[in-house]
């Protein structure tokens, strides 16, 4: 039985990489399209589009997901994509935004809204939540192996035409007018800088923190989106209690 039990452990493990795996390969893909549809589809010719195929390259992410990222955004096997942003309520009446990339809006709409209905929660309707987020420019830059003090990252921020930098252990978080992000990102580049994230993301003004017998529910719910293959980003004005997270 050990040994059954062992398999089970290890199966268990992968089964969760696998799915984690998945998760950013999604997220890439979303960012691919995103950016060969702004842009076009010559990375030669779309810096956005190079540092988000360096992301993918670095995640190890196979090159038909890659292409089919690139496919989507051109156009190309007949389907169009559009992208969709749904608006509702998790079981203790957070707000949650939920941004889709699909070819079936109908299908997309009924999985999103039984997804809030099986855990408790309502989607709304447009404006129903959305006025409760910010959106802004969002830059990443790990600080491993940079040799860059904090005041230096936050002059050359500043400088690029960054409006607010948050510092962590790990990483310069720089924040910036959403028109403004582009602009930014390259001035920083030109700087040296080499970026982990780039792009434009609704933040929530205040957060609510969800009760301790709602967050299984609230849970499952943000769960079975980030299951749905068309879901591509999920924003929360909550947070979990530290006793479940």
């Amino acid at each position: 039985m050990s040994g059954h039990s062992k398999w089970h452990n290890i199966q268990g493990r992968k089964n969760a990489q696998d799915a984690k795996r998945g998760k950013i390969f999604q997220k890439i893909s979303r960012d691919l399209y995103q950016a060969a549809k702004a842009g076009g589809p010559d990375p030669d010719g779309n810096p956005q589009l190079r540092l988000e195929m360096d992301k993918a390259r670095a995640a190890n992410m196979p090159k038909d997901n890659i292409k089919r990222a690139l496919d989507k955004a051109s156009g190309l096997g007949g389907a169009k994509f559009e992208e969709i942003t749904y608006e509702g309520y998790g079981p203790a009446g957070t707000a949650i935004m939920v941004a889709a990339l699909t070819d079936n809006k109908n299908r997309t709409a009924a999985a999103v809204r039984s997804a809030f209905t099986h855990h408790g929660g309502a989607l709304g309707a447009a404006g129903s939540v959305s006025y409760m987020f910010d959106r802004k420019g969002f830059i990443v830059i790990l600080r491993d192996g940079l040799d860059t003090d904090e005041d230096t990252m936050l002059m050359d921020a500043l400088d690029a035409g960054a409006d607010d930098m948050e510092t962590t252990d790990d990483e310069f978080k720089i924040y910036t007018d959403p028109s403004s992000e582009v602009a930014v990102r390259d001035a920083l580049q030109d700087k040296g800088y080499s970026l982990d994230t780039a792009e434009v993301r609704m933040f929530p003004q205040n957060t609510t923190e969800v009760p301790e017998n709602k967050a299984p529910q609230y849970q499952g719910l943000i769960e079975e989106l980030e299951n749905n293959d068309d879901v591509s980003d999920i924003y929360e004005a909550a947070v979990l209690p530290d006793s479940v997270e």
